[in-house]
């Protein structure tokens, strides 16, 4: 079976892709020898963890939730009170908890635990077509036609490998984009996909189950007769190499057969309530499971919801998707304060530019990457901190502007990796995980 993926750009919805195969093999494809099994699992075999810097990690955890199209700034983190009309936009804004500072009026719910969060509004980069702009906000990297990159989480799934029998790298609902994936790296690293939607009422997480046909003696069975097969070989062999596949298919294994690793999974463990406080939808959804897999030892999980690309009518697209995002990041936020989680668990809310300072003919806003906004909160970072503004019309950064090596090396700092650490691309080419930019420590804790 072969591991090359191909992917596409959707039609019609340019920053959703779809991949064009299963991330995560299931059980049972390869006849009584064997089980068929998902590439990350062979990260446990490969991942190189020496070398690199030794930084003491303040981040355990990263949830890195993702809001494709491009959020409007304005209509967000950095509304612009004092500005004409024009820019302003037509929403109003709402005081936060931190004295001075206002979000989009449909972010109520997270002005009143601002002082938890930092928000950066000097966000800058020169990508203003969606591919590249995705690209750069997931790698640390502007897009190169000789070299894929690789994603936050597949570097964090090379540098750490799993935890807890559990994927160190997980992908609501599916993987986002085809740079959260494993650019230059083993397809090994690549990401967890659930392959359906949390908020969905038959929510089920693909291949963690056994296949029809396929009952737990059946399952022992085949596993105990691909331990002796693998016996027989590695005996005749002596095969460096074959004792690694033992390791690999023992954690697949682990993850199958393991009742709390499926239970990780299992979002109807979740009271009601707190189900109810999320908010029965996307957003709301996304987030608790992302909250409850990291409880579990997954180390990161991306996520996206709705599509914020509103060149039409931006204040009727705000209206829709916003009031869902403000309630369920506030309780993400409080759920992982009140469990004891917030400081070591990242989480940040990205988008892949802003939207230009000025509304056009249609009542929206077009693409803008000279400044924008993102948000993070946890795993280190300050509490209740603006770094940098955006100058008197939301159109540049007017101080202290900030780069995507910046808050890339600054994700990478918090989490422990050294971004200097250089890894292997094809032709034994050494590449740093991040080239340029420095740490944020004004953003630190």
């Amino acid at each position: 079976m072969s591991n090359k993926s191909q992917s596409t750009w959707c039609g019609g919805n340019d920053h959703n892709w779809r991949p064009s195969r299963r991330e995560f093999l299931f059980v049972g494809t390869m006849g009584a020898a064997g089980l068929s099994l998902p590439g990350l699992l062979k990260g446990e075999v490969s991942a190189n963890m020496s070398s690199g810097k030794k930084i003491a990690a303040k981040a355990k955890n990263l949830i890195h939730i993702y809001l494709p199209g491009g959020m409007a700034h304005q209509e967000s983190w950095d509304p612009q009170i004092h500005a004409p009309l024009e820019y302003r936009g037509p929403l109003g804004s709402v005081q936060t908890s931190i004295p001075g500072v206002h979000f989009s009026q449909y972010m109520k719910q997270t002005a009143k635990i601002a002082n938890k969060m930092t928000i950066i509004r000097s966000m800058t980069h020169g990508e203003a077509a969606h591919e590249r702009g995705t690209h750069n906000m997931f790698t640390g990297y502007r897009p190169s036609p000789a070299l894929d990159f690789p994603s936050f989480g597949s570097v964090i799934s090379h540098e750490f490998g799993p935890r807890k029998n559990l994927p160190p790298y997980v992908a609501i609902p599916n993987q986002p984009n085809k740079y959260a994936g494993v650019g230059y790296l083993s397809s090994a690293f690549g990401p967890f996909s659930l392959g359906s939607d949390p908020a969905s009422g038959n929510f089920a997480v693909r291949d963690l189950a056994l296949p029809k046909g396929i009952d737990e003696k059946r399952f022992a069975m085949r596993r105990s007769l691909r331990d002796t097969v693998d016996a027989h070989f590695s005996a005749l062999e002596k095969s460096d190499a074959l004792e690694g596949m033992d390791s690999f298919y023992q954690r697949a294994y682990s993850l199958i057969s393991s009742e709390k690793a499926r239970e990780a999974f299992d979002i109807n463990k979740e009271d009601n309530k707190l189900r109810d406080q999320y908010g029965r939808n996307q957003a709301g959804q996304r987030m608790l499971l992302a909250r409850r897999l990291v409880e579990a030892g997954v180390r990161m999980v991306t996520l996206t919801y709705g599509s914020w690309d509103h060149h039409d009518n931006v204040s009727r697209g705000i209206e829709s998707g916003q009031p869902s995002l403000d309630q369920a990041l506030a309780r993400l936020i409080t759920d992982l304060e009140e469990r004891g989680m917030l400081d070591e668990t990242l989480v940040m809310v990205t988008s892949e530019f802003g939207r230009t300072p000025m509304i056009n003919k249609t009542a929206g806003r077009d693409h803008w990457p000279k400044v924008f906004s993102i948000a993070m909160a946890g795993g280190g970072i300050k509490r209740g901190f603006v770094r940098g503004s955006s100058d008197a019309i939301g159109a540049e950064p007017d101080e202290a502007p900030t780069s995507v090596q910046d808050y890339a090396k600054t994700v990478y700092h918090l989490l422990g990796i050294d971004a200097h650490k250089e890894l292997m691309a094809p032709g034994a080419r050494p590449i740093e995980i991040v080239d340029g930019g420095q740490v944020l420590t004004d953003i630190l804790a």
